[in-house]
């Protein structure tokens, strides 16, 4: 009998799944395994809203696998010898793995390579798997990665996509190794209220659903804070539930104008993808230094503060942190203005909010936050890096009536009209009813600390 390991990271599907269909196809048995990683507990990105979620995911993966004959493999400690030990216990031959895009995933292939060899086992980097378009695999001429994403986008978008492929009928796993249980959420503390399921099944359920009824409309209400009408996919990505490579697919089959902003969006997580992967110091550093002496911790402690509890006087700001808090998960606009009003109306250094971003997010992808930040603090791929996005005239344009405002900021539901974005303006008995703070800074005061700062004026 020959052997071969899936080591599953964050590809966590039994759909489109080149590893599995690879080992299913050279070997007589498979060990799906997944290891609990110590070294990404003490990195700090095991936060309890992604621990949750994994938990969920990995239920559901099990439960595939036992459907087919199989079952789930559960290690926990450091990846490379735990990988190691399953090929030594079942004689297995080859390791196949999803490619990865950060630093650590960069070590862990290099690490895991020659451990592997020393025991006798090949290892296989798979590609499309993470993402449809290897990161490497588009570049302009004169550098390793696209730095600006309209031509990427031109570019990726005449890149040929390979077919995606069902799940596996059957997955024999041999009898030998042993396996921890299979987490459960509810072991999990300090998880969001709020916070959605997670698994294969779940995901595959709501791109269905999506499909039929948000897809067509994406493009002219996505930016819908009250709507809500994003897809609500970009959990599943990133713990890979779903395969970005079925969901361009199954969008261009739709066609229409919501499919083709919708892939769009798709091309935008694969395109920092490839930013992060050509660059790994972006993680932590300016990816375009503005030479900006950002506020610190020290600094700007009170005003800090009140950003992260959703209490800085401005309601759509206040309304996606509170968002944030209560899901684990915030509307993509919402994103935009709150990272936006840290960044440039606050000064404040963008790794404070990236990081307390990781720290709830449930999608927390390490690429698309800390460059998404980047974008917004004018460090990062912004071509206008100097762009101030005023939250007022924000929510006037993408929550006219006030809705998301209210759904998220109880203290302002009975304000209707104009006075549920600028509270300030009420005066007398009906202000002074209000519990409700007033702004932390002047919007102007803001901009010319920013101007001042980046030497515009």
């Amino acid at each position: 009998m020959t052997v071969a390991v899936v080591l599953f990271t964050s590809d966590l599907r039994l759909h489109d799944h080149p590893p599995l269909r690879a080992a299913l196809g050279s070997a007589d048995e498979v060990v799906p395994l997944f290891v609990h990683d110590t070294g990404i507990d003490t990195a700090g990105f095991n936060a309890p809203n992604r621990r949750a979620f994994l938990a969920d995911c990995l239920r559901d993966l099990d439960a595939g696998l036992r459907e087919r004959g199989g079952r789930l493999v559960i290690r926990s400690g450091d990846v490379v010898a735990e990988a190691c030990r399953i090929v030594s216990e079942t004689g297995a031959d080859d390791v196949h793995l999803a490619a990865g895009v950060s630093a650590y995933a960069r070590r862990r292939e290099e690490r895991l390579r020659p451990a592997l060899e020393s025991g006798g086992a090949r290892l296989h980097v798979h590609d499309g798997v993470v993402t449809a378009v290897a990161p490497g695999a588009v570049t302009p001429a004169g550098s390793d990665h696209f730095a600006v994403f309209t031509p990427y986008f031109r570019r990726w978008s005449t890149e040929g996509v390979r077919d995606a492929f069902g799940a596996p009928r059957a997955v024999r796993v041999p009898d030998g190794p042993g396996s921890e249980d299979v987490p459960a959420r509810s072991a999990v503390s300090g998880v969001s209220a709020g916070l959605a399921g997670g698994g294969e099944q779940l995901a595959r359920k709501r791109l269905t659903a999506w499909r039929r009824h948000g897809l067509a409309e994406y493009e002219d209400h996505h930016d819908d804070l009250a709507g809500d009408a994003t897809s609500r996919l970009s959990p599943h990505l990133h713990f890979g539930t779903l395969s970005p490579v079925e969901l361009i697919h199954r969008a261009r089959a739709a066609g229409g104008t919501g499919a083709e902003a919708f892939v769009r969006q798709l091309c935008w997580r694969e395109f920092h993808h490839q930013v992060l992967a050509a660059r790994p110091a972006a993680a932590r550093l300016d990816y375009r230094t503005r030479n900006d002496h950002w506020r610190s911790e020290a600094d700007a402690a009170d005003e800090i503060e009140a950003w992260r509890e959703g209490r800085t006087g401005y309601p759509v700001v206040d309304a996606a942190m509170r968002q944030l808090h209560h899901e684990g998960w915030m509307h993509n606009r919402g994103r935009l203005l709150t990272a936006g009003f840290l960044t440039k109306t606050l000064y404040v250094d963008w790794r404070i909010g990236a990081r307390h971003f990781l720290d709830l997010l449930v999608d927390g992808d390490l690429a698309n936050n800390q460059l998404n930040w980047q974008w917004m603090a004018g460090t990062g791929t912004d071509s206008r890096p100097n762009r101030v996005l005023n939250p007022v005239l924000q929510a006037k344009r993408y929550d006219p009536s006030g809705d998301y405002v209210r759904r998220w900021v109880p203290e302002l539901a009975a304000l209707t009209g104009p006075a549920v974005h600028e509270p300030w303006k009420l005066r007398g008995a009906e202000r002074d009813r209000l519990d409700y703070p007033a702004p932390l800074v002047e919007l102007a005061d803001g901009l010319a600390r920013f101007k001042e700062a980046r030497g515009l004026e």
